[in-house]
């Protein structure tokens, strides 16, 4: 179980529907936890399970005292979280062996991902359509979800939003019109690999090809999980660096992957030490899902590493409002209290959080957890990504009902990431009307429609607009 592939030669006919599962559908009296263990589980015990919310109300938390977070077996001491009711009933029913300290020890919960069909039925009823996924997939984009985040998903529910992230469904094989496997044209924009260079001051470092956790919607679902870091060794790294270093032109370096925070502290520092000695480099960002799927690797330990290389900025992807759990926000506070800027990077999801609402209650609980919202993609057109695919006119019109009706702190940018190459654009609602000859005329959130005294070029510096 030690490869990230979970692989079936046999598959059956997929669902021709995937539907909620009957309400009156029993939870059992006793099921096999992640390790294989069998617990008893009273219907009291595991109807409360269901019933408990996923995002608890959001507070801060005090930190623990550090420890060696590269020490690669759980220590004494290890930096621990407050947790949500629901996590600690997920723990107690499949993992009752664990210890606080091994759960909160992220190590651990990388040793214990789930990976693979037995893992996911034990904690999880899957439906047909889910299981023949499972059981066909071969290759890159592995089936890998860390314990943590197991614990948010709905375990009769395929149709829940988190659980659609993660879990993989025979729509990924299908390949709709305009799909390719790099659709963003990275491969063609790399000097060396490993190395995105597509803007003129800032290149993209691909550092890792390994997540914690995989999207089924991951643009770079191409190369990520294959296990063996052929493409990502110390020489590759010095060849991007080196890259660096006799380009002047670049300014700014955005480390990716894969997930960069599942690197060890020391390899995360290599690489950020090397990059800050270089001197047209001005400031570093990470991006990262970590703090949402794998919380436990914001440790005190980690924290006071990087603000040694300020100024460093974090992009976080998040995708739902019940990603925002006391875990995921103490994760973000120890980032914040570093001095570290951090910044929202979601993607507009068929049926997950392509609504007002959810896109609402989401960016209001990234502010009260101190990040801010940034970007809002359209899904990429990645092989098999059509179900997860939003018409572009659904992300206006999100974007619509945010502007006016909420802060602006609480309203992300809207882009394309241009297939081909073409980098980011951004797409806003049209709030010009025309114009007539008193001004510019201009449509506010409610619709209501006012005029701005706007001067044709060049008619000031005409004397038209001067008066005595």
């Amino acid at each position: 179980m030690d490869n990230e592939v979970c692989i079936s030669k046999e598959a059956e006919p997929p669902s021709e529907s995937l539907e909620p599962p009957s309400k009156e559908l029993e939870p059992p009296s006793g099921r096999p936890d992640a390790q294989g263990v069998t617990v008893a589980v009273s219907d009291d015990t595991w109807d409360a399970f269901l019933n408990l919310p996923v995002q608890p109300q959001f507070s801060l938390f005090e930190t623990s005292p550090a420890t060696d977070p590269a020490l690669p077996v759980p220590v004494r001491g290890t930096p621990s979280f407050k947790t949500s009711a629901r996590t600690r009933v997920f723990r107690k029913t499949f993992f009752p062996k664990a210890t606080n300290e091994e759960w909160n020890d992220w190590h651990w919960q990388l040793r214990n991902r789930i990976r693979d069909i037995d893992g996911l039925s034990r904690i999880l009823q899957l439906s047909d359509d889910e299981r023949d996924a499972i059981l066909r997939h071969e290759g890159q984009l592995p089936v890998s979800i860390t314990p943590y985040y197991a614990g948010l998903l709905d375990a009769y529910n395929p149709l829940q939003p988190l659980r659609r992230t993660v879990v993989p469904v025979t729509a990924e094989f299908l390949h709709a019109n305009g799909e390719a496997d790099d659709p963003l044209g990275e491969d063609a924009h790399s000097p060396v690999p490993g190395l995105v260079h597509r803007y003129p001051d800032r290149v993209l470092f691909l550092v890792t090809g390994y997540c914690s956790t995989y999207c089924r919607y991951c643009t770079r679902s191409r190369m990520v999980g294959n296990g063996d870091g052929s493409n990502f060794t110390l020489g590759h790294w010095e060849k991007a660096i080196a890259y660096i270093e006799s380009t002047p032109a670049i300014r700014d370096v955005l480390l990716s992957g894969g997930d960069p925070l599942t690197l060890s502290d020391e390899k995360l520092e290599w690489l950020l030490d090397r990059l800050r000695r270089i001197k047209h480099v001005e400031f570093l960002r990470i991006g990262t899902k970590a703090p949402v799927v794998l919380p436990q690797r914001i440790t005190p330990a980690l924290t006071r590493m990087l603000r040694r290389y300020h100024p460093l900025w974090m992009s976080i992807h998040f995708t739902h409002p019940d990603e925002l759990t006391p875990e995921t926000n103490q994760a973000c506070a120890r980032l914040a209290d570093a001095g570290i800027p951090l910044g929202s990077q979601s993607v507009l999801l068929s049926g997950i959080n392509d609504s007002v609402d959810v896109m609402k209650r989401l960016m209001h609980r990234l502010l009260k957890a101190r990040v801010k919202p940034y970007y809002l993609y359209q899904c990429d057109p990645i092989t098999g990504s059509s179900h997860f695919r939003t018409p572009v006119n659904r992300g206006i019109e999100i974007l619509h009902g945010l502007r006016g009706n909420t802060t602006g702190y609480a309203v992300p940018t809207y882009v394309i990431d241009a297939p081909g190459g073409g980098g980011k654009v951004p797409l806003l609602p049209q709030y010009i009307e025309g114009r007539d000859e008193d001004g510019l005329l201009i449509t506010n959130y409610e619709g209501n429609t006012y005029r701005y005294p706007d001067s044709p070029l060049g008619l000031a510096a005409d004397g038209g607009a001067a008066s005595s």
